[in-house]
């Protein structure tokens, strides 16, 4: 909706919202948020393996009865779904700038 007040376009007008963002040169908010996921992701497994937030992350949350349906993704399932998609491995996180252009989407131009 954003887009479409900056561009002055209404829904009256059917012009779909692909079209929009590629006249704007903006990327989709859901590839801006793997790369951020996956960024904070990069700067967790970098750190040492005593680090608290290294401990944290690879902590298990199973307090209580579990709630009917299917389980919750985990923020690791998600990232690790992320990093196949894009063909990463976790090799590559350590080398910082390598890691930081692999994962960046650009903005449409």
């Amino acid at each position: 909706q954003m887009l479409r007040w900056m561009c002055g376009h209404t829904i009256k007008d059917r012009i779909r919202n692909e079209c929009i963002r590629e006249s704007v040169g903006v990327a989709l908010i859901v590839e801006k948020l793997v790369e951020s996921r996956l960024r904070w992701f990069g700067h967790v497994w970098r750190r040492p393996d005593d680090a608290p937030v290294r401990r944290v992350d690879e902590m298990e949350a199973t307090v209580g009865a579990r709630r009917r349906g299917r389980p919750r993704k985990t923020i690791g399932e998600t990232v690790l779904k992320d990093i196949e998609i894009n063909a990463l491995s976790r090799e590559m996180i350590y080398d910082r700038s390598l890691w930081r252009r692999l994962i960046h989407i650009a903005d449409p131009t």
